[in-house]
This record gives C-alpha cells, sequence and structure tokens, in this order.
C-alpha cells in the first residue's frame, strides 16, 4: 500500500474520527501501514489518546491541524494514531517506553519509533514549535546516524521488557494478618488526614484502593483506615469533581481538595464509584453515600446506556471547544433559576461566595458543609431541605440540558460494560431495587448477543453495531467477576457456567506458563515490541488481580482447589510488592485479606433463599461469600442439602460445611457475632 492521505474516516474509534480531518496522513494501527513503515524504511510517529481527553485536543489543535507540522509528519514520517481504550495493550507497551525515558507518562502519548515499532523519543503533550524541532532532529538523525538510534531502541525495548517481567516466588503463600497490618502502615504515610485521598495533587478518586480500605478496615477493625475511607468519600462526594447537578464524577481534579475537575466522564471511573458507594452505605448506613450511589446509576442511565443494553465509554471536558463548559455557572445563571426565596439556602448549600469560584467568573458547584448543619442553620427538618435540593437539582439540570452537550464516545467495550453490571450488582445489595439487576441482565445478554463469538471467545469493542479487535485479559476477567454476580444474586446457573467457560478459555490462551500469571493479550494474537503482564492495580484493578479473585471463587465454588492453589501462587509472586506499594497493589491487597483470615462460602438453599440472602447482605461482610439457590441444584454446595419446606443457611469453607442455620437471626446472632 502506499501512505498517501489520511484515513481516519474509516475508522469505527470516535477518537480516531476526531483527527480524520487533520492535515496529517493519519493511518490506523494495522499490519499493512507496519509493513509499509519497513518497506519504506520511515520513522512511525505514534500517538496515543482517546476522545474525552483534554490535553489531546490541545495538541491537535495547535499541533496536528496545522500545515507546517503536518508537512514535516508527512514527508518524513509514516503517523499512526491508536485509541488507548480500543487499544489498551498497545498503549500498555509505549506507556511503559515512555516511563523509563521520561520518568512519568500521561496521555496524548506520542512516541517516535523505528519502522520495527521499537521506541526511540517519546512525550505528551508537545507546542508546535517544540514538536516541529524535535521531529526535524529525528529525521536527521536517523539518516545521519542510524546505528546510533538502533543501539539506543534496542536497549530501550529491552528494558520494556524487563519492566513487564515479575520477580518469581515459587515458595507457597504464605500470608498473614500483620502482613496487612504493614501494607496500611506503609501506605498510609501518602494520606491526606484534611481532604482525604492521596497527599498529592492532581487527585484521582481510585476506587481500587478505597475499596480494599474498606475491606481491611472492617475485617481488622482498622478506625484509621475506615476513618480515612469515609473521609475520601466524603469530600470526593462534596467536592466539584462530583456532578452536584447531574451526578457522576469526573476522571480527576487537578487541585488537592476535589475541586476543579478535569471535567471527562469515564464509564470505568463511575462503575467503580457506584460500587464502592453502594458497598459504603452498607458498612456505614449513610445516607448521603447511598444518594451519591442512586445519582451516579441515574446519571449512567441517562447519558451512557444504549436501548441493546450497551453502556458507552465517556463523555468530553469540552464543550465547544471549552474545558467544563456544560457543567459550570455564573452568578446569573444560578440566580435565573433559583428563586430570591431559597437563594440564600442554596448559596450556603453549594458555597457559592466562598469556596464555588473558579476563574472568570465561573463556579462550580460543590459542598462544604453537611445537609444537617445547613437544615440546622436555616431551622429546616432534613426532610425539607431535600425536597428544596431535589428541585434545584431538577431545575439546573433542565437549565443545562439546553446548552451544547459535551461529546459523547459511544463504542461500547465489553470490560466496562462488565464493570457497569457488577456496579448494578453491588446497588442492588444496597437497595434491592430490582431495576438494578434487570438493567445487569440486559447488558449481559448484550455481551453473549453481540461480543462472545459461538467458540466463547470475546470481542473487545462494538461500534454501531459491530463488534471489533480480539478480546483482551480483562474483557475476559471482568465479564468472569460480572457472570459471578449475576449468579450471586440471580441464582441463575447458566451465569456461572459461563464464568467458567470463560476462565477455561483464559488458562488456554492468556496463560504465562513460567509465572501462571497472564498476558493482557492472546498468545495467539499478532506480536507486539513485547508482551505484556499487567500486575499493578490502577484506576482499574489489573487484569492479573482480578483474574487470581476468578480463580480463588470458582475454585471454592467448584471445589477445585488447583485453582484456589493458582490464585495464592500469582499472589505469592506479588506479596512483596503488595506489602511495600500498597497503593499500586491494593485489589492483591483484597486477595491476600480473604487468604489472611477465615473466609467462608454461605450457601444458601430453600424457598426463601433469595430473601435470607438480601437480609444477609445488607451489612457488608467481606470475608462472606453469599450465594443462593431457591430449588434443589447439583452444584456442590447445593448438593444433597434441599430440604423441602425449609430455608437453610450452610457456612462452608473450601466446600466443607457446618451444620446449617435455619433463621437469619441466629445466623447473626451466633455465627457473624
Amino acid at each position: 500500500m502506499s501512505i498517501h492521505r489520511n484515513n481516519l474516516d474509516h475508522s469505527k474509534s470516535p477518537y480516531l474520527q476526531q483527527h480524520a480531518l487533520n492535515p496529517v496522513h493519519w493511518q490506523a494501527w494495522n499490519e499493512e501501514v507496519l509493513a509499509e513503515a519497513i518497506a519504506q524504511n520511515k520513522l512511525i510517529i505514534l500517538s496515543i489518546g482517546y476522545s474525552a481527553c483534554h490535553w489531546c485536543h490541545v495538541m491537535e489543535s495547535e499541533v496536528f491541524e496545522k500545515t507546517e507540522a503536518a508537512e514535516i509528519m508527512n514527508a518524513h514520517f509514516i503517523s499512526i494514531k491508536v485509541d488507548r481504550e480500543e487499544r489498551p495493550d498497545i498503549d500498555e507497551i509505549y506507556m511503559r517506553a515512555l516511563q523509563l525515558m521520561k520518568g512519568q507518562g500521561g496521555w496524548p502519548l506520542n512516541v517516535v519509533c523505528l519502522p520495527d515499532g521499537k521506541p526511540v523519543w517519546g512525550g505528551t503533550y508537545v507546542p508546535l514549535d517544540k514538536w516541529k524541532e524535535v521531529l526535524t532532529e529525528l529525521a536527521k538523525m536517523y539518516a545521519e546516524d542510524t546505528t546510533r538510534m538502533r543501539d539506543y531502541a534496542d536497549q530501550l525495548t529491552k528494558g520494556i521488557q524487563q519492566s513487564m517481567l515479575v520477580s518469581l516466588n515459587r515458595s507457597p503463600l504464605n500470608i498473614e494478618a500483620n502482613d496487612l497490618d504493614e501494607m496500611f502502615t506503609e501506605w498510609s504515610k501518602a494520606f491526606d488526614p484534611q481532604e482525604g485521598g492521596p497527599r498529592r495533587a492532581p487527585k484521582f478518586p481510585m476506587p481500587v484502593n478505597l475499596n480494599f480500605l474498606l475491606e481491611y478496615g472492617l475485617v481488622h477493625n482498622n478506625k484509621e483506615a475506615l476513618q480515612h475511607l469515609h473521609l475520601s468519600l466524603e469530600k470526593m462526594g462534596r467536592g466539584g469533581i462530583y456532578d452536584q447537578i447531574g451526578g457522576g464524577f469526573a476522571r480527576y481534579s487537578v487541585d488537592a481538595f476535589w475541586k476543579v475537575p478535569h471535567f471527562e466522564k469515564m464509564l470505568y471511573d463511575n462503575a467503580q464509584l457506584v460500587a464502592l458507594y453502594s458497598k459504603a452505605y452498607r458498612a456505614f448506613k449513610n445516607p448521603e453515600f447511598g444518594n451519591i450511589a442512586k445519582e451516579t446509576w441515574q446519571f449512567l442511565k441517562r447519558e451512557m446506556l444504549h436501548k441493546s443494553g450497551a453502556w458507552y465509554s465517556a463523555l468530553d471536558a469540552d464543550t465547544e471547544a471549552e474545558e467544563g463548559k456544560y457543567y459550570v455557572w455564573t452568578l446569573a445563571e444560578l440566580q435565573k433559576v433559583i428563586s430570591p426565596k431559597d437563594w440564600p439556602i442554596f448559596n450556603a448549600y453549594y458555597s457559592i461566595d466562598n469556596d464555588a469560584h473558579w476563574e472568570d467568573g465561573k463556579l462550580i458547584l460543590l459542598r462544604k458543609q453537611s445537609s444537617e448543619s445547613i437544615a440546622k442553620r436555616f431551622k429546616l427538618s432534613a426532610d425539607e431541605l431535600e425536597k428544596r435540593n431535589d428541585q434545584w437539582r431538577k431545575s439546573l439540570l433542565e437549565e443545562r440540558s439546553l446548552r451544547v452537550k459535551p461529546g459523547l464516545d459511544n463504542k461500547a467495550l465489553s470490560s466496562w460494560n462488565a464493570l457497569m453490571i457488577t456496579a448494578a450488582c453491588e446497588a442492588y445489595r444496597a437497595f434491592e431495587n430490582e431495576d438494578f439487576i434487570a438493567v445487569a441482565e440486559k447488558t449481559a445478554a448484550w455481551i453473549l448477543r453481540h461480543q462472545c463469538s459461538g467458540s466463547q471467545q470475546l470481542k473487545h469493542a462494538w461500534q454501531d453495531g459491530h463488534s471489533h479487535i480480539d478480546g483482551l485479559l480483562e474483557d475476559y476477567t471482568f465479564c468472569i467477576e460480572a457472570f459471578i454476580q449475576l449468579w450471586q444474586i440471580t441464582a441463575k446457573e447458566e451465569y456461572l457456567s459461563q464464568a467458567k467457560i470463560w476462565t477455561e478459555l483464559v488458562l488456554q490462551d492468556f496463560q504465562d506458563q513460567k509465572s501462571g500469571l497472564f498476558f493482557t493479550r492472546s498468545k495467539k494474537a499478532v506480536a507486539l515490541i513485547s508482551d505484556g503482564i499487567e500486575s499493578q492495580d490502577n484506576v482499574i484493578p489489573s487484569a492479573n488481580s482480578a483474574m487470581a479473585h476468578n480463580l480463588f471463587q470458582l475454585g471454592l465454588v467448584y471445589s477445585n482447589h488447583a485453582w484456589i492453589e493458582q490464585a495464592a501462587q500469582n499472589l505469592a509472586h506479588l506479596k512483596k510488592q503488595m506489602i511495600d506499594y500498597g497503593e499500586s497493589y491494593a485489589n492483591w491487597g483484597r486477595l491476600a485479606l480473604y487468604m489472611a483470615h477465615p473466609y467462608h462460602e454461605i450457601a444458601i438453599v430453600g424457598q426463601e433463599a433469595k430473601t435470607y440472602q438480601n437480609k444477609l447482605q445488607a451489612d457488608l461482610s467481606p470475608l462472606e461469600f453469599i450465594f443462593h439457590s431457591e430449588a434443589a441444584s447439583a452444584l456442590g454446595a447445593f448438593k444433597s442439602r434441599h430440604v423441602a419446606g425449609k430455608t437453610l443457611i450452610y457456612p462452608c469453607q473450601k466446600g466443607a460445611c457446618q451444620l446449617p442455620y435455619t433463621s437469619v437471626s441466629n445466623y447473626l446472632k451466633e455465627f457473624r457475632k
């Protein structure tokens, strides 16, 4: 083929389509383009971003839309655009390269590579003049000193490959409660005692980390962990990072106070935060946490749900080329909607006079006081204040809906949709609203109908009714987790069977035989410059830590001790890193918590099994894996345990069950205590 024009208008990715009119001869990543780079002996510019990325938009308008930049890029390079959400496997490798080169990363991720894909230079946002200077110098160096560039690229690629390796611990797992205390003690040094979260800016919600602190705090009765978790959830939910009018969280705040968001809203953040706030509501019975979970769910249903049951990926940070324009207010705009009678209360509730001011006369609604303190100050009942706030939010949401909306990234990803199923299951446990499960089952049906082939292999992405890109480890592992949860809630064993099928496929197609861990992409996929094994937890759990949880739980359900042992061995590989760097291994920490303490499968059998289960899970009990069956079942935990006319609760450990409890009250009094 010949690279002579921009071909991104053929792409399914909204992010790539955003660049379709650039004068740069952008190409989508594929084998033909990579082969053409080798045939023409040209350096590759690999530019990775995502549709909701503010600085990606800035670099496009300031650099990639400029003819003077395009002329250099088109003459001396083959330029490839990648949507990091479509191809996290590519992003993982080149982000690692950038971190090795510069010590940090971010998006847009711009890397210059040799024709074979090995990187030689990397950066994030680069202004036009600097971009032209860098590219001119690199083109000159490649023409005059190719050998030196190749030597550097070879060394860097070896560094990438080595950084993906995990130091193996062949000894059986030895994990104790004090290991988790040590992990927490080291991690807690980075806590922000005033604002919650980590003591730094920018601030990301990091639901994976907060989920660990919640469960660890409850199991170890660690008041410091629970206080920090409670403070973090409260500050996040009252801050500008939370959309006080429409619900839902932005990706992060640019400051240390949760005030000024980077305004894009991502499905993966909000899915996990629905689950987290639902769990926190069960633990603390704090109605504020319950409201945030339900409001975020309503935002997601309103803005991100396709009629098929698929969930869209993101809402942009920018509207009409201005960051946050859709979400911020002027004083006049607010006073137009809020009545003079209500204004003093509204002003105090959303801290208008003091903390809401941002820039250029714009206000970011946030809260600095509790509803109780505001109600007391204005001599209102809690119910009256809540009614007024509901009306304020409704009126402002209607007013805001008249504005130009942020761009919607309408691709759907199997992995992120699975996170939404898990979120719905956690919300159901907290609120017992059947709508959560109805929506979750519709999403599950979408995955099975559109994303899962007859051979049970998953696709990663879906756009306008078309599925594409072979499934990655994250797709399988989050779908397995979601279907286990759906089985727990619904007792439909077809969900559990599907989770088992995908688990066996992952073991066959993704497992690294040396470590027992799993590659990011199938071993059958076309090779990249490095294999990826993602072990660190980040904003999303690493696919490997999530897979270890799946092996552990399915091993318990199916009495498959080899799966339980594999989960333990994979945790053993990461134990030292987990203790030393808990903030980066929090989901591994949750698994360690289960393995360091007595962990029980709670099998409930009988015609009232669902009702019993709902009562048991009203409070959060992290060391219980609860499931039920109203009818007789051949599944191991239920086999020969169904007694007509009775509902029985069996506490079990690795398949060995105690005598059953005949009532929820007796179970809570005698077993859970």
